[in-house]
């Protein structure tokens, strides 16, 4: 009999919880229900947007014979990544700290597992995406949480401090955040650099700061987004194009080291190595050739305020404590039932799919997804009514 290795085994309990979920529960049984006001994931509810039809379309037809060659992290876009960083941060990133990626999904994969091995420590914020325990259990590591309290979901230096030990590889932070629209600004990552530099000079290596900044171009109320690597150096910085363009399954992205990243060369070379056994790491030729345009691209963000606008106030009127997101597709209610679980399964059953807390390690709430259409919220608040009385 074969006995699994501890790694796969923390592996796959890592994402047990979702999967046995979204295989088998609300999800599943009603997304194709006529009608259903699905809130669940950031999927598009539309058809694409014109702007990126058009950049794969022209794009597809061939200029040269390599057209569709094999594809790294190619020139192009990794100078046209290079000057969109230095235009949005002021930070003078070269073409060669750029690797591109499949997604941001594809470069936490490589990143995490070019600096963690097995004993080292990864921390991330708790409620998170869910699939950073998985990331971080691929590489051996072990992940260590620091918990986001809410209703604020403040982000805390003195706990990270805390959690550190000799053993931390990595931090992972993820501004704007979700699942809970959080935007950390600059009088917490300063301190948070304050705390890494520190950290990183008791333990004779610098602890990465992994920014995790996948929707750092969807902001609400003119807010401004401030990345970490401004107040720290040994910043990796992780994007997809997924989000802006609304087309998720369509994975570009990149991670890029801060220029005055230490042992730049050599973390970059690991990182490249990664994305060789990762079974090339790499995005496909196409969405690579089509980065320039792909870059004006951009979901209608005042359509996603306005959706915001429009349930929050709905929500809290109807009873609800729900955050009011600065940035992101979503925001976070808590359950009139304390179990999530049961209080989702009425809402689905009432035609409005939502995402668990459970899921996201934040049970006795729910996420709601923005990226529902206009109809969607109309027909959801009219289930979240039915349901809030029924839960009285």
């Amino acid at each position: 009999m074969t006995i699994a290795e501890p790694r796969m085994d923390r592996m796959v309990a890592s994402v047990e919880h979702v999967f046995s979920w979204f295989m088998s529960g609300d999800w599943e049984k009603h997304h194709l229900d006529p009608g259903v006001a699905d809130f669940t994931f950031g999927n598009p509810q539309e058809l694409p947007l014109p702007g990126l039809v058009d950049a794969l379309r022209s794009n597809a037809i061939p200029r040269d014979k390599d057209w569709f060659a094999y594809k790294m992290s190619e020139e192009e876009p990794r100078n046209i990544v290079a000057a969109s960083l230095h235009e949005r941060t002021g930070i003078e990133y070269r073409p060669e700290d750029i690797a591109m990626t499949a997604g941001a999904f594809g470069a936490l994969g490589v990143t995490i597992r070019a600096l963690a091995d097995e004993g080292d420590e990864v921390i991330f914020l708790s409620p998170p995406w869910f699939f950073y325990e998985l990331m971080i259990a691929s590489a051996g590591a072990t992940a260590v949480r620091v918990r986001l309290e809410p209703p604020d979901f403040d982000l805390d230096p003195d706990a990270i401090a805390a959690a550190i030990t000799p053993r931390t590889r990595a931090v992972l932070v993820n501004s704007p955040h979700n699942p809970t629209g959080r935007i950390y600004g600059e009088p917490e990552l300063r301190a948070l650099g304050d705390v890494l530099r520190s950290a990183s000079e008791r333990s004779g290596r610098p602890i990465t700061l992994l920014s995790d900044e996948s929707y750092n171009r969807i902001l609400f109320d003119g807010v401004d987004f401030r990345t970490p690597a401004l107040d720290y150096d040994a910043t990796i910085t992780i994007y997809t194009y997924g989000k802006t363009t609304l087309a998720p399954g369509q994975r570009i992205g990149y991670a890029a080291m801060h220029p005055d990243y230490p042992d730049r060369v050599a973390v970059g070379y690991r990182v490249f190595v990664q994305q060789l056994a990762a079974g090339w790491g790499f995005p496909n030729a196409l969405l690579q050739h089509a980065i320039s345009d792909i870059e004006r691209v951009s979901i209608d963000i005042d359509a996603l305020q306005a959706r915001r606008d429009r349930m929050v106030p709905a929500l809290r009127e109807m009873g609800y404590e729900v955050t009011n997101p600065q940035g992101t597709f979503y925001l976070m209610a808590r359950s009139p039932d304390p179990d999530d679980l049961v209080f989702s399964s009425r809402l689905a059953e009432l035609g409005a799919l939502v995402l668990p807390g459970a899921i996201v390690e934040l049970p006795g709430w729910f996420r709601i997804s923005l990226t529902a259409s206009d109809q969607m919220v109309e027909d959801g608040l009219r289930a979240f009514r039915e349901a809030r009385l029924s839960a009285s």
